[in-house]
């Protein structure tokens, strides 16, 4: 029977294994293991979400893979609209961030979340802070959720004003410089897709962007380390929702584990070497009135490798009113959201509160 997470903290302590309840995180449960074929209770996720019973093994659709750099700009334009109204999520290839930025960006992640403990804790989320930046894991959240086999660093990485220097690690020495690059590339990768998806919209490529906040938008990084896990069968890294985002782009390594909700099935995103994960979040799905869709997606974990991935949220100021454009309400297609402060849409979204 699989042993609750008070049980195996016991276990771990009656071992002399000396660690502080507040800093416990999944790298660490994983890594103390006392038996490789068994997880705490709390991680195992109900029989309707385990991803042996629920992932679809049959022939399933690939996710779009579009190449932005096609010069056919009314291809691409259809391409995009059409991935982000039937599918909600994309894959690009040829974006123009190097493949040895990408690399050095996976290499310096890797490399934190190999230091020992201690060094990590040094990036932590304050306890009291009501933002989400910092390291940290959820199994200090709600009791009564099962938890999720993740750790995770958050951090703003443009604009300059929004970035918070203390959540950027000084080790390895290369991690900031090498944000620093990928925030400069990544910025004419949202450009690019900002004013695709507008096109496709129907409306100036310059809509969408200004409606998210412009210049203002928040690139909020994610970095998910999901450890090797004894029963990669009963639990999830990350379970299955849409993000709050307006768009999200997104770097994995090369360890499956990326789903998404399609056609009633959980279905495996293909890994392609050096392509961007798009997903379309629920600010772009409230601005376009729902002719966007925002993707329901989750993650697996591996037994034997640990999965990563880098996710940067595109997130609209808080203070920010989002709302459907009103290019999409009339009378036969009333707005199907509310109109709000992306702060307290965020709010209600991270707190399981009605929208």
């Amino acid at each position: 029977m699989e042993g609750s997470l008070f049980c195996f903290v016991e276990k771990l302590r009656n071992k002399k294994i000396a660690f502080r309840m507040e800093f416990d995180r999944v790298q660490t449960i994983a890594s103390l293991s006392f038996d490789k074929e068994a997880i705490p209770e709390e991680f195992i996720m109900p029989e309707k979400e385990q991803p042996a019973i629920t992932t679809f093994r049959g022939l399933a659709p690939e996710i779009p893979a579009i190449d932005l750099s096609d010069p056919d700009q009314e291809k691409l334009v259809g391409l995009i609209a059409d991935a982000s109204k039937e599918w909600g999520i994309f894959q690009v290839i040829n974006h123009g961030i190097p493949s040895d930025l990408i690399a050095e960006l996976q290499g310096a992640g890797k490399k934190f979340f190999e230091l020992p403990q201690e060094e990590k804790e040094v990036c932590a989320r304050p306890r009291d802070s009501e933002s989400i930046e910092g390291y940290g894991s959820k199994l200090l959240n709600d009791p009564q959720e099962k938890k999720t086999w993740v750790d995770h660093l958050f951090h703003r990485i443009w604009p300059p004003p929004s970035i918070k220097y203390q959540f950027w690690p000084e080790n390895p020495p290369s991690y900031r410089e090498v944000n620093k690059e990928y925030a400069k590339y990544m910025r004419d990768v949202v450009d690019k897709l900002f004013t695709t998806l507008s096109l496709g919209l129907g409306l100036e490529g310059h809509v969408l962007k200004e409606a998210a906040g412009g210049e203002q938008i928040e690139f909020m990084l994610k970095i998910n380390y999901y450890p090797p896990c004894p029963r990669p069968d009963l639990t999830l890294g990350v379970e299955a929702h849409t993000d709050l985002s307006a768009i999200t782009i997104l770097v994995p390594n090369e360890v499956p584990g990326s789903q998404i909700f399609k056609d009633d099935h959980w279905i495996e995103a293909k890994y392609i070497p050096d392509a961007l994960i798009i997903h379309i979040g629920d600010q772009i799905e409230i601005l376009s009135n729902g002719k966007y869709k925002a993707v329901l997606h989750r993650t697996t974990v591996a037994k034997d490798r640990a999965r990563m991935s880098w996710p940067v949220f595109l997130e609209p100021p808080g203070e920010l009113v989002v709302g459907p454009l009103p290019q999409f309400i009339n009378k036969d297609n009333p707005p199907k959201f509310k109109t709000k402060k992306f702060k307290d849409y965020m709010y209600c979204k991270l707190n399981k509160l009605p929208q």
